[in-house]
């Protein structure tokens, strides 16, 4: 639940304000607890200005924990939106009821929407399985200061999605199952309003939907399947299929994964969780455009039944894979999930995937990696992260690399066992599956932990590509 939002012309009385003042070299006469910035800033030996790099904190005499920050204007949003976070965290590690927000000069708008977000994502309680919980959630904020209320309707409901998708990748293996979390989706479903439909096991064998089959047949427990939502919008002019790899757990299969690299893997599913928090957000802000919504949902296991290296599987469009790697699945349901997807005939089509170390290993995990069926198409991505905040980074996928991917048995190997430039030959593979030169963007989502937080949201699970895609859809009408 998120903490109720009110806008007032004065401050209230609160025990925690934050107070965002626009980037200047001296303070404003009218600050609120003026002198008490003053002092501290003294003790500091700091001049103002350094408050757009340093948030600092204080009690007033009332008792009040009062943090200061100024926003720089000529900033980028992500730079913006680590300033705000840090200011936050400094009045939310105390886990109060409420707290004030106080805004003013040339970015009070601005600041407005970024501590209002800020506020609402780092404040709401993610899972947690303790014998005690003692965690308090933040019930109410104030906002205080001229500015236009109609921006925070929508700035909720992104809210909405970013915490279903951090929800939805914490839960423990065991608690989120393909077939529970087939359940979640269903109601989830049911209360938003959406079209659902399943293609489970049995209709995707039928179907000869062989590389999802190959990978989940080797759960004990055949819940796996392809989930697909359906949102319209009366004056939609534009519908965009969001694809998500959604493993819940993966232990490499039979090419196991050592327990450094198996930790975490329940948060595989992160791709999935990303699609749901972007049509949740999309719906709720009733975007005017048509969503179609692609969950590619299974488990990696090992068994007798798993698919196994030097297999030959052949895929929903006719394509034979020749498998050199079992801990490579995650291409392996995307590829069937996309010629689902593409065959609907989309506008526009975006897949999310925690989809390979490699990505990791070029980016780190402060961006994600995206590839773009044009360069066009790749810009307006790259374009849309810098004023998200949500940073990502092209990459080429030239055609020669799939040189690499040729095979003497099948129609293409699904990776190499070197691993060499993996995330452009994902892409490579993943290509091979999109029908109708359906316009398409990848996005492997190296940075969706990182250590210390991310942007404007503070947990290492930070529902990376919800506000990114939002921003995506709010330019396809």
């Amino acid at each position: 639940m998120l903490a109720q939002l009110t806008l007032s012309k004065t401050l209230p009385a609160t025990t925690h304000l934050l107070v965002l003042l626009p980037k200047n070299k001296s303070l404003p006469k009218d600050a609120p607890h003026g002198d008490l910035l003053s002092a501290v800033l003294k003790r500091r030996d700091m001049k103002a200005d350094e408050l757009a790099k340093t948030p600092v904190a204080a009690n007033a005499a009332d008792g009040t924990l009062v943090a200061w920050a100024m926003l720089d204007a000529e900033k980028d949003a992500f730079a913006q939106q680590v300033l705000v976070r840090k200011a936050l965290q400094l009045l939310l590690d105390e886990q109060p009821k409420q707290i004030a927000i106080a805004v003013s000069g040339a970015t009070a708008q601005r600041a407005a929407e970024l501590a209002v977000y800020g506020a609402w994502v780092n404040s709401a309680l993610l899972p947690m399985r303790k014998k005690k919980d003692e965690r308090k959630p933040l019930q109410k904020i104030t906002l205080v200061g001229e500015v236009d209320r109609k921006p925070f309707a929508a700035l909720q409901a992104q809210a909405a999605g970013n915490l279903l998708s951090r929800e939805l990748t914490v839960m423990a293996p065991n608690e989120l199952t393909p077939g529970l979390y087939r359940q979640r989706i269903k109601k989830l479903a049911q209360a938003k309003g959406w079209k659902h439909e399943e293609f489970d096991m049995k209709k995707l064998r039928k179907l000869g939907a062989g590389a999802f089959v190959a990978v989940a047949q080797g759960s004990e427990t055949e819940d796996a399947a392809i989930v697909h939502l359906t949102y319209k919008h009366p004056k939609a002019k534009q519908t965009v299929a969001l694809v998500g790899k959604g493993i819940c757990f993966d232990t490499g299969g039979h090419n196991l994964k050592p327990s450094r690299y198996m930790h975490n893997m329940h948060e595989d599913m992160n791709g999935s969780a990303v699609s749901l928090g972007i049509l949740l957000a999309a719906s709720e802000q009733k975007l005017p455009v048509n969503i179609d919504c692609w969950l590619a949902i299974a488990q990696n296991h090992i068994s007798p039944k798993a698919y196994k290296q030097n297999d030959i599987v052949k895929a929903l469009n006719g394509t034979h894979i020749e498998i050199i790697h079992t801990d490579a699945e995650g291409r392996m349901v995307l590829a069937d999930t996309l010629t689902l997807a593409s065959r609907a005939k989309p506008d526009l089509m975006i897949d999310f995937a925690t989809l390979t170390g490699s990505m990791a290993a070029a980016l780190g995990a402060r961006y994600s990696g995206v590839f773009a069926s044009s360069d066009e198409l790749a810009q307006r991505a790259v374009n849309t992260g810098k004023q998200s905040g949500e940073r990502l980074c092209a990459f080429p996928q030239d055609e020669d690399y799939e040189a690499e991917l040729d095979s003497k048995v099948a129609d293409i190997k699904q990776c190499t066992l070197t691993g060499d430039a993996d995330h452009i030959l994902a892409t490579r593979f993943l290509k091979r599956f999109v029908e109708h030169d359906t316009p398409w963007l990848h996005v492997d989502l190296s940075s969706s932990r990182c250590e210390g937080g991310l942007g404007i949201v503070a947990s290492e699970v930070n529902g990376f590509g919800v506000a990114w895609g939002v921003a995506m859809l709010k330019g396809t009408h």
